[in-house]
């Protein structure tokens, strides 16, 4: 009897730290420096232990790439982050951009933003279409061609 094989969800958690570290070839003091400056949000267990999916994964090797090829910082990281117009990816009415810190800030990501629209309020940003488009192989700027094209 052949078994089947299922699809593994690439957003689901299932790598420890230790585990990311070696797939994605970063330091774990590095991956912890990336969850601690709002660049990756990993799951956390009750334990308080991180777990990381493939595309968590792939969001590492894209963060260090940014830094280590391209020279960017944090805080450069972040401002690019934060120039994904998430109103676009997850449209809201203007009047929940008007109370959205992200959408007047140009320093952090909507996830980060402490003042949120009425539709992303109560949202987990892991699971949010906003934070999983870098996650999925593509970056800054196929994002944003897809996005005005």
């Amino acid at each position: 009897m052949a078994i089947e094989k299922q699809p593994v969800d690439p957003n689901l958690p299932v790598y420890t730290l230790g585990i990311a570290s070696q797939l994605s070839d970063i330091p774990a003091h590095s991956i912890r420096q990336y969850i601690d400056k709002g660049l990756l949000i990993p799951y956390k267990l009750d334990s308080s232990r991180h777990l990381f999916s493939a595309n968590d994964i792939q969001r590492l090797r894209h963060i260090h790439m940014l830094i280590q090829e391209k020279g960017l910082n944090f805080a450069g990281i972040k401002a690019l982050m934060a120039m994904i117009p998430c109103w676009e990816i997850r449209p809201c009415g203007k009047s929940d951009r008007e109370n959205c810190n992200a959408y007047a800030s140009d320093s952090i990501p909507c996830w980060e933003a402490s003042e949120k629209g009425r539709k992303c309020k109560n949202e987990n940003c892991r699971d949010c279409d906003v934070y999983k488009v870098l996650s999925e192989g593509s970056d800054f700027k196929e994002v944003i061609r897809g996005l005005c094209g």
